[in-house]
């Protein structure tokens, strides 16, 4: 077994949405190995039962502790609202790092007290959304979009076209009207869609994407439990998938900005993985 500083961080979405967060980890940490699990099977988790996203994430878990991951990065937001506490409950040795909507320095930063919301239905609905907005929404208006389909047109690659700016013009529109001046992102799937968002919402709006806060975050707890890797050479990252390999491998380069090769993993129900 590899020393918990050469073990790969694991990290885990619906789809490529983590990649958004592996990306700024890329960035921030490009000597770690990471392996990547992206769940396209079940893609979308929004729309799904807590109770389901919970099982699914707990059997990703599994699958990435298997691997030697040394920390776990919950790289969705809907896993997250469902599934994080959960996690940290059942598995008490390992060490989580979530997301959550950036609602606190979209609070901190608006001048108008206004600030859109964009996210999947399961986020919306989760204690984890409520207590971020108890703590630190006070006295903002948050205005909310579950952005039907726009999770979908992603997965596709479709970062700029028609139907994916029209998903996006019928969420933020009516934002814009109330006057807001910061758009927080819910999902990690819409920063790859932040040129066209900030098209739509023009220069005096600012977009707030949470992945590069997520990756910070995941730096300092491996610091703080001496378990950063301080190799000069770069990490490698394995990708494994639930659905087609050859989709997720051909949107690596556009999303990422490196390819990868990808793993098929089946899912033989909601709480076993098999490779």
């Amino acid at each position: 077994m590899p020393s918990q500083i050469t073990s790969p961080i694991g990290i885990f979405d619906s789809g490529v949405g983590g990649i958004s967060v592996l990306r700024a980890m890329r960035q921030q940490m490009p000597n770690e190995s990471v392996i990547y699990f992206g769940d396209q099977g079940h893609i979308p988790y929004g729309p799904r039962p807590m109770e389901q996203i919970r099982s699914f994430s707990e059997a990703i878990t599994n699958f990435l502790l298997e691997q030697n991951a040394k920390i776990i990065v919950v790289a969705c937001n809907t896993a997250s609202a469902a599934a994080l506490k959960y996690l940290r409950e059942k598995f008490p040795d390992a060490q989580f790092v979530g997301m959550e909507p950036a609602v606190k320095p979209a609070a901190e930063h608006t001048q108008t007290g206004k600030v859109g919301v964009l996210a999947t239905p399961a986020t919306f609905q989760g204690a984890l959304y409520a207590s971020v907005v108890e703590r630190f929404a006070n006295g903002v208006e948050l205005f909310q979009s579950t952005c039907p389909g726009l999770v979908q047109q992603i997965e596709q690659g479709n970062l700029d076209g028609e139907e994916t700016r029209k998903i996006l013009k019928d969420a933020l529109q009516p934002m814009l009207e109330k006057n807001i001046d910061t758009v927080v992102l819910g999902c990690t799937h819409y920063p790859f869609v932040i040129p066209l968002i900030q098209q739509i919402v023009g220069d005096n709006v600012q977009v707030i994407d949470p992945a590069p806060a997520v990756a910070k975050q995941a730096k300092r707890l491996l610091e703080a439990g001496g378990m950063g890797n301080q190799s000069t050479s770069k990490g490698e990252v394995k990708f494994y998938t639930s659905g087609d390999p050859d989709v997720l491998k051909s949107m690596l380069l556009m999303l990422l900005g490196e390819g990868g090769e990808v793993e098929k993993v089946n899912w033989l129900n909601d709480l076993y993985i098999e490779q």
